[in-house]
């Protein structure tokens, strides 16, 4: 796990200036303390730098930038190829020589044989890049599910990318403006859909996705899709012993590590599984770290956590979090997070990430993607039975008394006035499970003049995938619709960098076995009466875990990772007017983007009116600070 960042001046005349090579690898330092290198090319035009945190293969020779036996093929890379061994042995049989024991000569030598295919052989989480200086081509790529970020950006014919945003704009020549599109986007969705970031010209390669740039051009492709077909014909028992066998081998594969590791645990299906499988490779009981709330002992899971550690008899860390861990915590998020996240969990990741690297652990395995991909969310069966009955019965009415739902919307409250909305525009009414201001909202929002500039709504990103699993697989089911749309979006764009970002500030990587390739393929590809059965969400995850953990865990009411924000911004809370004076106080508004009368009523209903607007108001303070930290004044 690293930091990498670079340049290229692939259509002007400029050279690389290492100094400016070396301010961008900097930025970097919290994702890789253990060192920094740099590679020139010949001709000084590209240049291409890493942070190493030092995780397989401990040696100077593993780190990066990595070059081939010739010299003429150079490697910056952030991340781990777990099937590394097995495409190494197939290389060998070619006749390559390794010299390190890493997976970084894996993936150099692999694009050496097969070019770009290369990112096809590999199962594991990544984002990298190649300059291959004989046939004068740039070559990036970004994991099949996004677990890695890869950001870059193209001005004036000159190519930066970065593991961060931070480290393109340390560069001088790039000049940085506000993206009021990002920004349109980031209300909706508590983050910026892939390719769009905050920032204008900077772009998030997305999740599959490689980019080459040749003979002056820049092309971006994807080269794999959970999309199979009909899938894996198999019986309920059959899917059983698949999921249980996959899982254990990719946990398994997970834990390759030359450096401690441990497992964050909230005592729910996931981590428990992620804790118990862990175990069982190791031979003895991984260390686990859990994280609570002062005061909010129905927010905390400990009562779980704890039973599982026993059952284990694992170490488990336990930290505890009040308002001052979250005043310090406001203090850094938003130099963390350049590309924000409108997710509360963010902070006692943040917490929990700390606490893990002060008991010496450097690696951790969390449970990301087994919600998207076994249907473990109530929310999920909900859209289901709307889509399948109400709005497809309501859909087919005449488009006037459709619109006089509308006329009356004052009868509704605003979460029904948003799916009136979406109902007479012909939209789908499930936009992911982390829309926190929808069309309705923001026609309230937004300013005047700012609506006047978005010329697009925010449906547009919904649409695209919902054609694109359409398109590809017309018999979807509307389950298998909505679980596209999340993997594409709301995964690795929301759930996975958060992931990233709140680890890697205290220089721990994150795994996520529950998104081995293999597995996504599998659980994406099954039937729906598989997944749910019974109104029963995740049946065969439940099913395919059970005796590896309590059953007590199993049959438990999904909790969430829940967080007290919503209450510490309800009136009388100390750090209640701390939080909401951020938005008010805030260089954003200069940017006349907010009706912030509008904004004082969401507080104002979420205080006095027993209406959680939480989720909104913490999307609007993680814009303001990011604001404020990125275009100081």
């Amino acid at each position: 796990m690293c930091g990498i960042s670079g340049v290229y001046h692939f259509g002007n005349s400029k050279t690389v200036n290492v100094k400016d090579v070396v301010k961008m690898q900097d930025t970097l330092i919290h994702r890789g303390p253990d060192g920094g290198a740099d590679y020139i090319s010949p001709n000084k035009k590209v240049g291409l730098s890493q942070r190493r945190l030092a995780i397989i293969d401990l040696s100077k020779e593993a780190a990066c930038p990595m070059t081939n036996e010739k010299g003429n093929v150079w490697i910056t890379y952030n991340g781990e190829i777990y099937n590394f061994e097995s495409v190494k042995e197939e290389l060998v049989k070619k006749g390559y020589k390794f010299k390190t024991q890493g997976d970084t000569e894996v993936i150099l030598y692999g694009y050496e044989e097969w070019g770009p295919d290369v990112v096809k052989k590999l199962n594991g989480m990544f984002a990298f890049v190649i300059w291959d200086e004989e046939n004068n081509v740039l070559f990036a790529a970004r994991d099949h599910m996004g677990v890695k970020p890869f950001f870059y950006s193209v001005q004036n014919e000159t190519f930066y990318f970065g593991s961060e945003i931070k480290a393109i704009l340390a560069h001088p020549d790039f000049k940085k403006e506000l993206n009021e599109v990002g920004v349109f986007h980031y209300l909706t969705f508590s983050s910026t859909p892939a390719p769009h970031t905050l920032f204008k010209d900077v772009q998030k390669l997305e999740a599959a996705h490689y980019l080459l740039i040749r003979n002056g051009k820049i092309e971006t492709k994807e080269y794999w899709s959970p999309v199979n077909g009909e899938g894996e014909n198999l019986n309920e028992s059959q899917y059983i012993e698949r999921v249980r066998s996959l899982l254990e081998d990719s946990v398994r594969s997970q834990m390759v590590s030359d450096v401690p590791f441990g497992c964050f645990l909230s005592g729910g299906i996931d981590s428990s599984t992620n804790a118990a499988l862990m175990s069982k490779a190791l031979g003895k009981p991984v260390e686990t770290f859990s994280v609570g709330y002062k005061n909010f002992d129905e927010k905390n899971e400990f009562q779980y956590s704890r039973m599982m550690a026993k059952e284990l008899g694992a170490k488990n860390h336990e930290i505890l979090l009040d308002e001052s861990h979250m005043r310090k915590f406001l203090d850094e998020y938003a130099h963390y997070a350049d590309d924000p996240n409108g997710d509360q969990v963010c902070f006692p990741l943040f917490w929990l990430s700390k606490l893990t690297k002060d008991n010496g652990v450097t690696v951790i395995q969390i449970g990301e993607g087994a919600d998207e991909l076994f249907a473990g969310y109530e929310t999920y069966l909900k859209a289901i039975r709307l889509r399948e009955t109400v709005w497809d019965k309501l859909g087919a009415l005449p488009d006037f008394l459709k619109k006089s739902l509308q006329a009356g919307k004052w009868m509704f409250n605003d979460f029904q006035r948003e799916y009136i909305r979406r109902l007479v525009l012909n939209q789908e009414p499930f936009w992911g499970l982390a829309t926190a201001f929808g069309g309705e909202m923001k026609c309230d929002l937004l300013t005047e003049g700012f609506k006047k500039k978005q010329s697009k709504s925010s449906y547009e990103v919904v649409k695209h995938r919902y054609d694109e699993i359409r398109a590809v697989d017309p018999k979807a089911d509307y389950l298998k619709q909505m679980t596209y749309f999340e993997l594409k979006h709301r995964l690795p764009e929301f759930l996975l960098a958060r992931a990233d970002k709140m680890t890697m500030a205290h220089s721990v990587e994150g795994r996520v076995p529950f998104l081995d390739k293999r597995l996504v393929e599998l659980a994406f590809n099954m039937p729906t009466d598989i997944k749910i059965k019974g109104g029963n969400t995740k049946h065969i995850l439940k099913k395919a875990v059970e005796g590896i953990i309590p059953q007590e865990i199993i049959d438990r009411k999904k909790q969430g990772f829940g967080n007290p924000i919503g209450e510490w911004l309800k009136p009388g809370n100390p750090i209640s007017k701390e939080l909401t004076d951020i938005i008010f106080n805030s260089n954003l508004r200069k940017q006349d983007i907010l009706n912030y009368e509008y904004v004082k009523k969401i507080i104002h209903d979420h205080q006095h009116r027993n209406t959680d607007n939480g989720f909104k108001i913490w999307n609007l303070i993680t814009l303001s600070l990011w604001y404020d930290y990125w275009f100081k004044v």
